[in-house]
């Protein structure tokens, strides 16, 4: 439409352009808005299906003796960081590791869900520093509350544990969270006739989420956590990291949080510590310790996975060594290959040592899901272990530590994140 108006007496011509270029800026303020909430949405969504996939398998299935036996045994895995991506965990997808359907398909009894606080770009298994973090954008990108989004390590671990224990109330009883002896007893009972139930464990990834506070591990207590990971992929205020800049062992305020973490009844998990870390906490523990995933040097030397030694000095607190399932764990992609770090380790401290750490969703490649786990019973027979052995490191060894460690009585409410 054009019109003619006189203005300081000349004529001009106005046509529906402003109208049309205000209804175009609106247009594209939408346009941009949704697409800015299409990235918050699908963007951590792709980083964590990329970075978290399942490797290929060359086997057909599982053989009639293998599957028997899987289905008579009580799975237990010590480490996944399912609660670091923004899914849910009660249903099935189609990629990333854990879910509670795959969880039950696998037979997988008790899942510890540990959570991470922070890791250093262009993170290494040599030497890395705490002055950068990778957590903090992707606590944006997920729309975690801002208190989490720059610093905040203790309120990025209650913020997870808070998803676990909402996840656990929209279960319908398919998901409960662990906090005592009692409870794992309980939940271990009403499972026994074959109920689809999966109990998940609290825990750390990483000291530096007390904030340099050794009261704080009486916070996470409350919060539901029962293990804590002393370090991740750098040194910090409790001791050295294989991964970190010094590699030390425990420090003053290290032996405070060990002290009240025995006394509490919570889990010490010494995955990525340093070889002098590990050497202090074994001479100091007066309870078992578990390393909730990792490899063993025996048949993967890197610096990622364990010495004889401290495998040795493990076990001899009655712990655990949880065998990871992705490659730079055994130097391999086959469960054969896991099967064979597990035969390793078993041969060194006996089969009462030696459990399953997957590392699932922890941005690492899997040898199976959460479903497959069947696959792994089978190599560990063609690996020459007998029943009782697997049952043992399929879950009876986790579970055995964890009656061990646990409080014995009802825990104190878990203290919801405001």
């Amino acid at each position: 439409m054009v019109v003619k108006r006189a203005s300081g007496g000349s004529e001009t011509e106005a046509d529906g352009s402003g109208v049309g270029w205000r209804l175009w800026a609106r247009i594209t303020l939408l346009g941009l808005a949704g697409l800015l909430g299409l990235a918050f949405w699908l963007g951590p969504r792709l980083v964590a299906f990329h970075l978290n996939p399942v490797l290929p398998t060359e086997s057909d299935g599982v053989d009639k003796a293998a599957a028997d036996l899987h289905e008579s045994l009580i799975v237990a895995d010590l480490h996944t960081d399912a609660l670091l991506w923004d899914w849910s965990l009660l249903d099935r997808r189609g990629a990333g590791h854990v879910d509670l359907p795959r969880l039950v398909e696998g037979r997988v009894a008790v899942q510890a869900f540990t959570v991470v606080t922070q890791v250093p770009r262009g993170m290494n298994l040599e030497s890395n520093t705490d002055d950068s973090d990778l957590i903090g954008p992707l606590a944006v990108l997920q729309l975690w509350p801002p208190r989490t989004w720059s610093g905040g390590l203790l309120d990025r671990a209650l913020h997870q544990a808070d998803k676990l224990r909402r996840a656990a109330a929209d279960s319908g009883g398919r998901l409960a969270i662990v906090t005592t002896r009692d409870e794992l007893d309980a939940f271990l009972a009403a499972r026994a006739p074959g109920e689809a139930m999966v109990a998940g464990l609290l825990g750390l990834e990483g000291a530096h989420a007390l904030e340099g506070d050794p009261q704080n591990v009486d916070v996470l207590f409350e919060a539901g956590f029962r293990m804590i990971g002393l370090t991740h992929f750098f040194d910090n205020e409790v001791g050295g990291s294989a991964h970190g800049a010094e590699k030390g062992g425990l420090t003053g305020m290290g032996r405070q949080a060990l002290d009240r973490m025995e006394t509490l009844g919570m889990l010490v998990d010494l995955a990525h510590a340093s070889p002098a870390l590990i050497a202090d906490v074994a001479g100091r523990a007066t309870r078992p310790v578990v390393v909730s995933h990792t490899g063993v040097r025996g048949t993967c030397p890197n610096a990622r996975n364990l010495e004889d030694a401290a495998v040795e000095a493990i076990a001899a607190t009655g712990g655990v060594i949880g065998i990871g399932l992705w490659p730079e764990a055994v130097c391999g992609e086959t469960a054969a290959d896991w099967a064979r770090a597990v035969r390793y380790t078993v041969d060194l401290v006996g089969a009462g040592h030696v459990s399953l750490g997957s590392d699932w969703d922890g941005a690492v490649p899997a040898i199976v899901d959460a479903a497959g786990t069947a696959r792994l019973t089978a190599a560990l027979l063609d690996a020459g272990l007998g029943p009782d052995e697997i049952a043992g490191v399929m879950g009876g060894n986790a579970i055995r530590v964890l009656s061990a460690v646990l409080p014995a009585g009802p825990a104190r409410r878990a203290r919801t994140p405001p």
